[in-house]
C-alpha cells in the first residue's frame, strides 16, 4: 500500500468528515507510524518532546475512531487503514480532493535539501576536467550556490576542505592574511610566516603536494562595483593567484552574486540556474506536503525555482497552515513584490513572524548579532543565551518554531542563518532598542564557553567576545577580552592576546589591538595591551617598535602606581601594575640581546631583581637572574655568570616540577649560560628539559632554541656532524614559523660550525644570510658581530 495515497485519503477524509484537516504534526505521526517508528523516534525527529507527541497522538487515533467507526491505536494503525482504504477502492469510493504530486517517501529520517543539481555538478566537473582551478558559482540570494560547493567538495574526497565564510559586511571582512594564517595552523598543521609573502609560499607548497578543496564563500562584500577586490583587501588578490597557479592540485570554488572581475586571476564562471519543477515537486514530496500541479506550477514560476525560498515555503505552509499549500497560496500569490523577490519574501516572513509568533520574532533578530565567519555555527547554548527574557520551559519551542519555519539552518545541535536572513535580521536588531543587551549577552557567551585554551578553536571561540564590544564601541570591554586570562595548554595563566600569538596566530591579536588601542582610556587596559603588543613586534623581528611599546607600559605603569600608592588604594591593583613594570623591564631585556646591546640588557635584568627579588613578583627576579647570568657569559663575566646561575639553579630544577612548560624558555637560556661558561654536563640536562618540554606542548620557538644550543655543545665537542642536523632543524623550525632575531642567531652559529670545520665557503654564506636578517632589524652591533666572524674566516 503506498504511503502518500493512503495520507491523503485519511486527510480528505477527515476534512470531509470534520470540516478540518490533520495538521502538519498529526500528519509527521501518521507517516512515522506507517514505517514502524516508536513514539522516542517520532519525537526526535519532529523536534518535540516524547510526551506531546503522544498526547497528540492519542488525538489522532481518537479522531480516526470516531471516523471509520472502529478502534484503531499505533498498533493496529498501519493495518486498519489499509484495509479500509482497499474497501473503498473496491466500492469506488476513493477520492482524493486534488491530483498529489508523487514522490518517494522513503525513511522519513533522510530529509535532503540538496535536490535537482545533478546537471550542476556534471558541469563542474566539465570545468575541473579542463584543468580549471577556480571557479566562481555566480547568482542571486538563496539560490543555493553554498549548498552546491559543500556538496561537490565532500564528493570530491579531498584531504582537507579549507574554508572562508567572507563576512556579510563589508566593514567586517577579514584580512587575507589572517585567512592563511589560520588556513595554516588550523587545517594544514603548519606555522604560518610572519610576512605575507612568506605565508603564502608555505600554503602553495601545501596546495602542489596535496589534494586540497577550497570554498570561499559569498565573496561579493567584498567587491567593488566594478567586480574587483575592493581596495582595502587587495591582498586577496595574492591569495587567488596561489590558488588558481597551474601547478597546484587544489580546487577552489567560489560563491558570489556578483562577477569577479580581476584581469590578472584566471577564474571560470558558473552562472548557476534556478531549481526547476522536479526538482520542487521532490522536496514538497520530502517535506510531506500534497500540492497539486497547477499550484506548484505557479508557485515556482513566481520564486524562478528558488532554493531558499522553496525552503521557507515548506516551512510556513507547514507553521502557519496546517500544511494546505493550497490555502497559503491563495492567500499569497495576488502579492507580485512578495513572491519575486528574496528579500522581499523574507523581509515579509519577518513581518508574518512578528505578527504570529513575537518571542520567535525577537530570537530571529537577536540571531543576527552573531558573525558566523571564524565561528561558522552557533551552539544551542548560544541561542539559549539570547532567550533570558524567556523561561526556560519555553525557550526550545521557540527555537522549534524557527526551525519550523526554516528561518534558521540547523545541524547537529548547531544553528547558523542564511546570509539574506541574517542581513534582514541585523538590521532589525540594529533599528531596536536591543542592540547593545543583545551583542552583551552574546559576548558573554562566548566569554564563559571557554575555561581552558587548549587549542586554536578555544582562542578563536574567546576572542569572538571582542567583536560584540567592538560592534558596541565599548572598547574597555573589548580590551578586557583579549585581556583575559585563562590557562593555557602550556600550563601557564596568560591573556588571551598572550596565548594567540604564542600559538602562532599574530593577526587576530595584532588586528584587534590596533584597532581599538587609541580608544582606550583605562591605563592599566593600555599598558597591558602595549605589553603584549611590544611582544607581537618583537617576534616580528621589530624590536625597536616593541621596545617602544614596553617603554610606554612602564610610563602607564609607574604612573597609575604613583597615584594608588599615595591614596593606598586596591592592593591586587598595586601587584598587577608592579607586574607590568617588571615584566616589561625583562621583555626589553630579552630584546637587547637580540640586539646584541648587552651591557643595556643587564642594566635592565638588574633593575628586574632589584625591583622584584623577594617580593610577590620574585619569579621574574628569578628570570631575570637566569637572563643577566647569560649576559655575563657572552662578555666574560664568568664568575658573576657563576655566582648568579648556582643558587637559582635548584630553584628552577623545583619550578619544573609544577610549571610544566610555563618556565621552558628561561630553562633552554640557563642551558644556554652553561654552554657559554663551558659546563656541557648541566648544559645538557638543561637542554633536555626545554626540548621535552617544547615537544610536548608544540612550543616551536623553544624547540629550535633548544636545538641551536645543542648543536654550539656538539662543535665544541668536533661532534660536526651532529651539530649540523641540528642547525639545520632549528633553521627550518624557525623559518617556519618566522621568529626573525632567532633565525638570525640560528644562521650565525651555522656559520661558526662550517667555519670550524674548516668548510669556508658555507660558513660564509651563513655569515651573510645571518648579516642581512640583523640589517634589516637594524641591530648594528649584531651586524659588527657577523662582519668580525667573516672577517676572522
Amino acid at each position: 500500500m503506498d504511503g502518500e495515497t493512503a495520507l491523503a485519503w485519511v486527510d480528505n477524509l477527515i476534512l470531509t468528515k470534520t470540516g478540518e484537516g490533520l495538521n502538519s504534526l498529526q500528519k509527521q505521526i501518521l507517516q512515522q507510524v506507517w514505517q514502524g517508528h516508536k513514539y522516542p523516534e517520532i519525537a526526535a525527529y519532529c523536534g518535540y518532546t516524547e510526551g506531546h507527541v503522544k498526547d497528540v497522538g492519542s488525538h489522532l487515533w481518537r479522531v480516526l475512531s470516531q471516523t471509520l467507526g472502529e478502534k484503531i491505536n499505533k498498533i493496529n494503525c498501519r493495518a486498519v487503514l489499509e484495509r479500509c482504504l482497499r474497501t473503498s477502492k473496491d466500492r469506488g469510493n476513493l477520492s482524493i480532493s486534488a491530483p498529489l504530486v508523487k514522490g518517494d517517501w522513503g525513511d522519513l529520517h533522510a530529509k535532503p535539501n540538496f535536490v535537482g543539481r545533478t546537471e550542476a555538478i556534471a558541469h563542474l566537473d566539465r570545468l575541473v576536467s579542463l584543468d580549471s582551478k577556480a571557479i566562481v558559482i555566480q547568482g542571486e540570494g538563496g539560490l543555493g550556490k553554498t549548498t552546491l560547493a559543500q556538496q561537490y567538495l565532500q564528493s570530491q574526497n579531498f584531504e582537507v576542505v579549507l574554508e572562508l565564510l567572507v563576512a556579510k559586511e563589508t566593514q567586517n571582512l577579514t584580512s587575507a592574511e589572517r585567512v592563511v594564517e589560520e588556513w595554516l595552523k588550523q587545517d594544514l598543521q603548519e606555522e604560518p610566516g610572519l610576512e605575507f609573502g612568506v605565508t603564502l609560499d608555505r600554503l602553495k607548497r601545501q596546495l602542489q603536494t596535496r589534494r586540497i578543496g577550497v570554498l570561499i564563500d559569498n565573496l561579493e562584500p567584498a567587491l567593488d562595483r566594478q567586480g574587483r577586490l575592493i581596495a582595502s583587501h587587495r591582498s586577496y588578490v595574492e591569495l587567488f593567484r596561489i590558488l588558481t597557479d597551474p601547478k597546484v592540485q587544489s580546487v577552489t570554488l567560489i560563491t558570489s552574486r556578483d562577477r569577479l572581475c580581476e584581469p590578472s586571476l584566471n577564474v571560470e564562471h558558473y552562472r548557476l540556474p534556478g531549481l526547476d519543477l522536479p526538482a520542487w515537486q521532490q522536496y514538497f514530496s520530502y517535506r510531506q506536503i500534497a500540492i497539486d500541479l497547477p499550484t506548484i506550477q505557479q508557485m515556482h514560476q513566481a520564486y524562478g525555482g528558488n532554493a531558499k525560498v522553496m525552503g521557507i515555503l515548506c516551512g510556513t505552509i507547514q507553521a502557519d497552515f496546517a500544511g494546505d499549500a493550497i490555502a497559503y497560496w491563495q492567500e499569497n500569490h495576488t502579492d507580485p513584490l512578495a513572491v519575486t523577490d528574496l528579500k522581499n519574501l523574507i523581509a515579509s516572513q519577518f513581518h508574518r513572524l512578528q505578527t504570529l509568533d513575537l518571542p520567535a520574532y525577537r530570537l530571529l533578530c537577536r540571531l543576527g548579532c552573531y558573525r558566523y565567519q571564524d565561528v561558522a555555527k552557533i551552539p544551542t547554548q548560544g541561542i539559549l543565551n539570547l532567550l533570558w527574557d524567556v523561561p526556560p520551559q519555553q525557550q526550545r519551542q521557540i527555537m522549534t518554531a524557527l526551525r519550523d519555519r526554516c528561518l534558521v539552518e540547523f545541524q547537529q545541535g548547531e544553528y547558523w542563518l542564511h546570509p539574506a536572513i541574517r542581513a534582514e535580521a541585523i538590521a532589525r536588531l540594529r533599528a531596536s532598542d536591543e542592540w547593545i543587551v543583545v551583542n552583551c549577552k552574546a559576548a558573554e557567551f562566548w566569554t564563559d564557553s571557554v575555561a581552558t585554551i587548549d587549542t586554536i578553536k578555544d582562542a578563536l571561540q574567546a576572542l569572538e567576545a571582542y567583536y560584540h564590544y567592538v560592534e558596541i564601541n565599548d572598547f574597555e570591554l573589548a580590551a578586557r577580552v583579549i585581556l583575559k586570562s585563562r590557562n593555557n595548554q602550556w600550563g601557564q595563566f596568560l591573556p588571551l592576546g598572550g596565548t594567540l600569538y604564542r600559538m602562532g596566530l599574530i593577526q587576530p591579536v595584532l588586528g584587534a589591538i590596533t584597532q581599538i588601542l587609541q580608544n582606550i582610556q583605562s591605563t592599566p587596559c593600555l599598558g597591558e595591551l602595549y605589553n603584549i603588543l611590544g611582544d607581537l613586534y618583537w617576534t616580528a623581528g621589530k624590536i625597536h617598535a616593541a621596545i617602544e611599546c614596553q617603554e610606554k607600559t612602564i610610563s602607564l605603569a609607574t604612573q597609575s602606581l604613583g597615584i594608588l600608592e599615595f591614596s593606598q588604594g586596591d592592593r591586587y591593583k598595586l601587584y598587577y601594575l608592579k607586574m607590568l613594570e617588571v615584566d616589561s623591564l625583562l621583555s626589553m631585556g630579552l630584546y637587547n640581546i637580540d640586539l646584541w646591546e648587552l651591557e643595556t640588557a643587564a642594566e635592565l635584568f638588574q633593575q628586574v631583581i632589584d625591583l622584584a627579588q623577594n617580593t610577590t613578583h620574585h619569579r621574574w627576579a628569578e628570570k631575570a637572574s637566569v637572563c643577566l647570568a647569560l649576559v655575563n657569559s657572552y662578555l666574560g663575566g664568568h664568575q658573576t655568570a657563576y655566582s648568579l646561575v648556582e643558587p637559582i639553579y635548584d630553584s628552577i630544577m623545583s619550578e619544573l616540577n609544577n610549571q610544566s612548560g610555563s618556565f621552558a624558555y628561561f630553562v633552554q637560556i640557563l642551558g644556554q649560560t652553561y654552554i657559554n661558561l663551558g659546563n656541557r654536563e648541566k648544559a645538557q640536562e638543561m637542554f633536555s628539559l626545554s626540548l621535552a618540554d617544547a615537544e610536548k606542548s608544540h612550543y616551536l620557538q623553544i624547540k629550535a632554541k633548544t636545538l641551536s644550543g645543542l648543536a654550539e655543545s656538539d662543535r665544541q665537542q668536533s661532534l660536526f656532524k651532529l651539530a649540523i642536523n641540528k642547525h639545520i632543524e632549528a633553521i627550518e623550525i624557525l623559518e617556519q614559523i618566522g621568529a626573525k632575531c632567532d633565525l638570525a642567531e640560528a644562521y650565525f652559529q651555522l656559520g661558526l660550525t662550517y667555519i670550524s670545520m674548516k668548510e669556508f665557503e658555507h660558513g660564509k654564506q651563513n655569515l651573510e644570510r645571518s648579516l642581512q636578517l640583523f640589517t634589516q632589524m637594524n641591530a648594528p652591533r649584531q651586524v659588527e658581530k657577523v662582519l668580525q666572524a667573516k672577517i676572522g674566516a
